[in-house]
Formats: structure tokens, sequence, C-alpha cells
């Protein structure tokens, strides 16, 4: 009753609380009458909806995740706290060689004081393009140590690729190795490149650690810059400082239960964010960081029994990946697994938390690796939530005025906190537009991060991820935008307009298909188009598939209607040339796949 003469009715689904919706309505009426009084230029999408506890709550109560961290400190610092803990411990592993927590510092020393010869100072970046093995981890530390920020480069990209994220992110040093410098050869004239193998240089410098103070570096400096999948064509730089890897590691020693003598599993391309993730939990908690070997199968069983012979104690592994493992594979030396970078589908969840402690992450490059987690249950029903904020982790569900949405509503998910990164490199627009200022907190300078992921929150405090708002799409852990696929596609002279779809025709199994308009310069297909885009894009970046279309289909309003795209046909798949089977399983399956065609051919 809110007034005299005046009853409020409400009918609802069964499925929903009434009480809730009432006293959302009532809220709402609330603030009209007083915007009446108050303020009648006030737009009304922006009336406030929510109570002040249920407001509090969401806000407030479920980000209440403030903890001390050694937020003055460096990344590198809390490795070097280890050494000195543990000076004898293996500290990374490849193959058949190690090295100490001793010897990896010493390394990392040395190269680090040369660095500092050559000019590297807090801020600068320093470009490394190496393949897996200990050469990446002591040229990794070296560039935190000397005060620079490392930008990893893969060295499976193509050239165009890694020529664009060289110049973009215009670093002062390139640290490769011989067998690699071919690719730049011609590519940012000027800059000094050094053979990680080559140690000579660098071996009379001191083994002692570079002091900080020595060239001004704190922890809100530069630690890395990822380059990430770009909707306009060309990928951008993400800037990370020390403050949030920092935070990342205090997160990982409580929850993840790493110590000395747990063995981490080094999955992640060095190119991926997730790579310092690993490199964090192993080497800033005193475990043991196992580096696969370059051309180890990195999926299905093999990838787990070799981490069971290996004593493989903890490992980060996409869904995908997981969900590709056949029953009854050893993985009993896998006491904690994480998972992420895309969504854990219940049933998988279901099966490998099963004596072990399976966690689910999420979070953007953007926030420094993870925002959010969840411990999963066997016995839970359903597929998992994203789980709540980490420590120092703020998390928002909002309208598009920026207004927190009641408990249950789909909204906007953004981040604040310690992990915000500093903003895109040379993208001051584009920073601008996802970095803005986080209003709900009163701190100077406080930030938060518009992810365009939507969710909404639990009636417990956990968030339940729904997908994206735009055209970004998870494959198998790997982050990309269409739209980047879509512009390096119409760049072809005989593509007239392109659209490119993440399709899961088969459950479990996601894949990416292109659609294309010819330009009339003549024919194209699909081994064409896949040639032209493995030279400029990532193979996780390259459609299975290419359907030609006389036009794409439009909605009434003249939209793209995506629902309309056509299932591929046999012929929209490029047919690759034979790779011969690789290791045990593969030559079996080859086997058994030549028999069966054997016996369709004779007719039995």
């Amino acid at each position: 009753d809110l007034g005299e003469g005046f009853l409020l009715t409400v009918q609802v689904q069964a499925s929903i609380e009434p009480m809730r919706v009432c006293q959302y309505m009532c809220t709402a009426l609330q603030s009209l009458v007083q915007a009446l009084e108050t303020g009648p230029g006030i737009a009304v999408r922006a009336l406030e909806v929510l109570g002040e506890a249920e407001r509090e709550q969401v806000l407030y109560e479920w980000n209440d995740t403030e903890r001390e961290y050694p937020r003055d400190k460096c990344v590198h610092e809390l490795f070097e706290e280890q050494v000195r803990r543990s000076p004898e411990a293996t500290a990374v592993v490849f193959e058949e060689a190690s090295l100490s927590y001793r010897e990896l510092n010493r390394q990392a020393n040395r190269l680090a004081h040369y660095l500092r010869e050559l000019g590297v100072k807090p801020d600068e970046r320093v470009a490394i393009c190496v393949e897996r093995g200990l050469e990446m981890i002591v040229g990794l530390l070296a560039v935190l140590k000397a005060g620079g920020g490392y930008v990893p480069l893969d060295p499976a990209y193509p050239e165009e690729r890694l020529q664009y994220m060289l110049e973009d992110s215009a670093p002062v040093v390139l640290l490769t190795q011989r067998h690699l410098e071919d690719r730049f050869s011609g590519i940012g004239d000027g800059v000094p490149v050094l053979d990680l193998n080559a140690t000579a240089a660098w071996q009379s410098f001191p083994e002692s650690n570079p002091e900080a103070d020595a060239v001004g570096l704190i922890s809100s400096h530069l630690a890395y810059v990822i380059y990430t999948s770009g909707s306009t064509g060309q990928p951008k730089g993400v800037m990370v400082e020390h403050c949030g890897l920092c935070n990342i590691s205090l997160t990982q020693s409580r929850q993840l239960q790493v110590e000395p003598g747990s063995r981490i599993l080094q999955f992640a391309s060095f190119s991926f964010d997730a790579c310092a993730w690993e490199t964090l939990m192993s080497l800033c908690q005193g475990a043991t960081l196992c580096l696969l070997p370059q051309k180890c199968v990195v999926a299905g069983d093999q990838l787990i029994e070799k981490a069971a012979r290996d004593g493989i104690t903890h490992a980060t592994l996409p869904p995908t990946v997981l969900a590709g493992v056949s029953e009854g594979v050893n993985a009993d030396s896998l006491r904690v697994l994480m998972t992420g970078g895309e969504a854990l589908p219940g049933w998988v969840a279901e099966r490998w938390s099963r004596g072990r402690r399976l966690i689910n992450v999420y979070g953007p490059t953007e926030t420094t690796i993870i925002v959010t987690m969840h411990r999963c249950m066997a016995e839970e029903s359903g597929n998992p939530p994203i789980g709540r904020p980490i420590t120092n982790t703020r998390m928002y569900i909002v309208d598009s005025s920026l207004e927190p949405v009641p408990v249950g509503v789909v909204g906007e998910l953004y981040a604040g906190g310690a992990g915000v990164a500093r903003g895109y490199l040379k993208r001051p627009e584009l920073t601008a537009e996802r970095f803005v200022p986080d209003p709900f907190v009163n701190g100077p300078g406080e930030r938060m991060y518009r992810t365009g992921d939507l969710a909404r929150w639990l009636g417990n405090g956990n968030i339940e991820f729904l997908g994206r708002n735009d055209n970004q799409v998870k494959i198998r852990g790997f982050r990309i935008e269409l739209g980047e696929i879509e512009a390096r596609l119409a760049e072809h002279p005989a593509v007239r307009d392109a659209v490119v779809l993440a399709r899961e025709d088969t459950v479990g199994e996601k894949r990416l298909v292109a659609y294309y308009i010819t330009s009339g310069m003549g024919e194209v297909g699909a081994e064409q188009l896949r040639a032209h885009l493995s030279a400029v894009v990532p193979d996780y970046m390259v459609p299975a598939a290419y359907v030609r279309m006389e036009s794409l289909p439009l909605t009434p309003n003249g939209k793209l209607d995506r629902k309309a795209l056509p299932l591929p046909e046999q012929e929209a798949y490029a047919v690759r040339g034979y790779e011969a089977p690789v290791g045990e399983t593969e030559t079996k399956l080859a086997a058994v796949w030549a028999e069966i065609l054997h016996l369709e051919k004779v007719g039995r």
C-alpha cells in the first residue's frame, strides 16, 4: 500500500520470488516520486530500483575482498625471497636439464645487469621471441630485474604479425635465439638483437640482484605487454604492472595449496598471460616449474599421462583439453587443477573434481590474468559459476546506465581493484572506452574494466557467466575477435565482404566458419583463403571452413541475420596436405582408420 486509496498488485511467474519483484517496484515508484519532486530532468532509466540492503550486498558485501599484500614490491622480488629461503631447490625443469633457484637467479641477474647497460629502464619494453626452454624463464626474469616490461612474441606467429607487434611495442632490445633471428631480418633497425644461447656477452656481469632503487623501479611500473586479438584487424597490447601480479601471487598462495615440493606444469604459450600465471604460481611459492618439451603432444591422453609420469601436482588446462581426455587415464598426481578461458561444462567439472581440487577461474588479460575463482564440487549440478572476486578485486554487474542490477538479472560485467591493467599501448581512445572511472569507490584514480561479458549474480554471491555482448569468442581457451579475422580476410583481392562465426553445430565442438562474397577479381576457394589467413594470423584464428555466398542474409531492419547463415558443406573445408602420424597414439589411430578404409574398399 503506497498511499491512501492506492494498492499495488503484482503477478509473476511461479519461479520468480514475488516479494523481491514487489520490493523492486516499490523502490522504483518511490524513486520516481522523489525525482518528480527534486529532479524532474533525471532519465527514467536512471531511477534507483535496488533497495538499500541489496545494493549494499552486490556492491560492497560481496566485494569485501581487501587483504594486505606486498603492493609496494615488484614481482621478481618475490622470486628473490624464495631464492633466499631455498637456494638449492629445483626451480625449473626442461627435458633433462634443470636449474636450482640459486642458479636461475644468478643467470637472470647477469643478463639483467647487461640489459641495464644496453639502456633498459622502467617502462621500457624488451621483446622476447624464444622457444620453450630454460632460456625463456631466464630471459623473462632478467627483463623484470633490469626494470623493463617484457613483450612475448610467439615464434609460431606469422611474420607479418610478429613484425606488427615488434614495431608497435618499440622495444629497446630483442631477446631471441640464433635459429629464429632470420624471422626478424630487416625489422627494427637499430634495435640490439641478443641470442639467449650465446651467454658469453654477459657471463662476466655481476651475479647479485640488481637494485631497484638504482633505476627508480617501483611496483606501478610495467611488468609485461601482452597482445590480444583486436576488432580493428590488428592486435592490441595490454600493459600490466607489477602490483597486480603481486596480488595474483597472494591469491595463488591462499587458494591453490602450492608449496615447496609442488610441481607446476607450464602448459600455456609464452605469448599468453596464462604462462605468467603458471610461472608465478611456481617461482613465487618455492615449487618446481616443469616445461613441456617443444614437440610434446599438448592435448588428450598423452598430455595427462606425461603429467603423471613427471609427478605434476598442479596444472592449468582449458575445459576443451580436459573434455578430450579418456576415462581411466592415470591422473593421480594432479592434486589441483585450474581451468578457464571458456565455459566449463558441468559434466567436465563433475568428472575432474572427483579426488582433487578443481578451480574454475575467469579473467580477461586486461585485469591481470584472473579476477574470480570457484572451487567446483562433484555434487554440484549444472555448469559451474565463475565464482567470487579474488583478493583485492571488485566485480560489478551493471546495466547500460552503470547502475547495479538486481540478483538474478543479466547485466554487463565490470572488474575493479588491484588487477586492472594500465591500459592499451598507444591506444588512448580505446583505453578511455574500456577502462573507466569506478563510481562505487572513493579512492583517487580508481578504475574498472568493461569486460563486454554478460553475467548475473546468484543468490549465494557467485557469478554466472552468460556469454558476450559483442563478437569476441573463446575457442579452446584462445580469445578471438571475429572482427580481426574478417578484416584480414577482406584484404584478399578476390573478397568483397566477409563474416566469421564461431559455430557449435555439434555439442562441445566449436569451430570458426567464414562466409564471404567475392569481388569479381577472380575465383577464390577454401584453400586460397586459408593460405592467405595463415600468413597473417595465428593458427587458432584460421577458420576451418569457408562458405561462398552470393549475398549475406539480412533481417527486415537491414542487419546481418547470423542465424540464417548456412551450415558449411564438405567443399567449404580446405584440404590440407598429408602429415605423418606423430607418437604411439596417432600411429595406432592411423592404422585403425587404414584398416577400416581397406575393409570398406573390399566390401567387407
